[in-house]
């Protein structure tokens, strides 16, 4: 306790503390100093101590917002007023390829740039400054830099908040629970690691792609039934990748459902993670569960994908624009079918969810589909090498949704699972579905006012429509 105590004493008080989460913000995101500055860690470190004060978290949030739009605008204002002696200044003086990275990051993904950059520690205080080195208008990096700022804030500074909020609390966890929530994290990763490099080595570049192109060349038959699957778009190749997820995400699928039908009841697994996710009761982490689920049920998807599907129409997309809607109304359907067959009550069940069943997790096979294509049809129009930031970014959003299912109290973890696993099926299927037809690119596209659209309607759709 006299150790506790002298932590306490060594705590800023609160309006200091703010003055320094802004200040951290401000140079991790500023050009030339966030080279150098460990910023994820001083973050992670101020928010955890804001967390433990109990402050405000709108007034923390607000704070590291203005200190990384502040970051923004003078990193803009640098590369726009010193563009002829940048390259002279230090560290680009010894290290001239970061700001040859930092150009070549902002050329290849235009405004989103300013929007990815925030999130990729290497180019986070180079983009803006290479924005204003290239003209590019100040209205738009403007949006730019408020889109990511709002993305970046939540993403960075609440993590830290909650472990500092809960660390008493995670010290009287009972022997045992922990482990489960440990096999998850560690069962995510080992899958996002497997995907993305199986993912490589079944492109058309791939080892595996290769080695099977070869193999098939050896029989009449085989070179046949490679010729008809390649027939359509022979540059493409075979979409190798999207049929090995197909298969392995049905046999998954059907293992996992048969586990869970003969079960009559919660798993092991879903009593110890249910009772490790009640120990933490944080109204923030409601709330931010709530605002998650809202994102991935029946309007917060439609407003995501209302002015990409408007787009694709007027860019003529029909295929893109049929293959997304299709998925959609697809993984709808097929929730409803698998919730009827399983028939497997909720942990907690709402009024809203009075007729829903739980299994599958149908917040998580939506956001798999939605975000998931997403990521496939981004991908096609990016370097080989690139695509998987694509793939990474969806684990990143997919994951959050659906662990809010468990915060909420509405799923058991089993059912996530499930609803991983079908909205894996249903991406894999469409992608060799939209793979068996010749397209046009799709880009050019504005993409950032398309994802400034759907944030504002996704914002409008939690403010003011209740959950569906």
């Amino acid at each position: 306790m006299d150790y506790v105590a002298w932590l306490y004493q060594l705590t800023p008080s609160p309006p200091l503390l703010l003055l320094i989460i802004a200040a951290v913000a401000l140079l991790q995101c500023l050009a030339l100093v966030g080279l150098v500055v460990p910023g994820l860690l001083l973050m992670t470190a101020v928010a955890s101590l804001a967390g433990h004060q109990d402050l405000a978290v709108p007034l923390v949030l607000l704070v590291a917002f203005v200190g990384a739009l502040i970051a923004d605008g003078l990193s803009f204002a640098l590369g726009h007023t010193q563009r002829e002696r940048i390259h002279r200044l230090w560290p680009f003086t010894h290290r001239p390829e970061w700001l040859a990275r930092g150009a070549r990051f902002f050329q290849r993904y235009g405004s989103l740039s300013v929007i990815f950059a925030r999130f990729v520690g290497p180019v986070r205080p180079i983009v803006p400054m290479i924005a204003g080195m290239l003209h590019m208008p100040t209205a738009r990096f403007a949006w730019a830099s408020l889109v990511s700022a709002l993305l970046w804030t939540p993403t960075y500074v609440l993590p830290g908040y909650l472990l500092g909020h809960t660390w008493q609390q995670l010290l009287t966890v009972p022997p045992g629970l922990p482990r489960w929530l440990l096999s998850l994290a560690a069962l995510i990763l080992m899958l996002g690691l497997s995907f993305s490099w199986l993912r490589h080595q079944l492109t058309h570049e791939g080892r595996w792609y290769q080695a099977l192109a070869r193999l098939a060349q050896r029989r009449g038959w085989s070179r046949r039934v490679w010729a008809s699957l390649r027939a359509s778009r022979p540059r493409a190749g075979v979409p190798l990748g999207s049929m090995t997820l197909l298969i392995l995400s049905l046999a998954a699928l059907s293992l996992w459902t048969l586990l869970v039908l003969q079960a009559e009841g919660p798993l092991p697994m879903d009593r110890q993670v249910q009772a490790l996710f009640a120990l933490v009761e944080i109204p923030l982490l409601d709330t931010l569960a709530q605002g998650l689920a809202q994102t991935s049920d029946r309007y917060g998807v439609i407003a995501l994908v209302l002015p990409w599907g408007a787009w694709l129409l007027w860019a003529r997309h029909v295929s893109a624009f049929a293959h997304f809607a299709t998925a959609l109304i697809g993984i709808a359907t097929a929730n409803t079918l698998f919730k009827h067959l399983a028939d497997r009550e909720r942990p907690v069940t709402p009024d809203l969810l009075l007729d829903s069943m739980a299994y599958p997790s149908s917040h998580t096979s939506a956001a798999v589909v939605l975000f998931g294509l997403a990521s496939a049809f981004l991908a096609q129009e990016l370097p080989p090498h690139k695509r998987v930031h694509a793939y990474w970014a969806t684990i990143a959003l997919c994951v959050p949704i659906a662990l809010s299912q468990l915060v909420l109290g509405v799923n058991w973890a089993s059912d996530l699972v499930g609803g991983a696993l079908l909205g894996l099926a249903t991406c894999a299927l469409v992608h060799i579905s939209y793979h068996r037809f010749s397209h046009r690119p799709l880009k050019p596209a504005p993409w950032g006012r398309l994802v400034i659209a759907s944030l504002l309607l996704l914002a409008a759709r939690i403010a003011w429509l209740p959950p569906a």
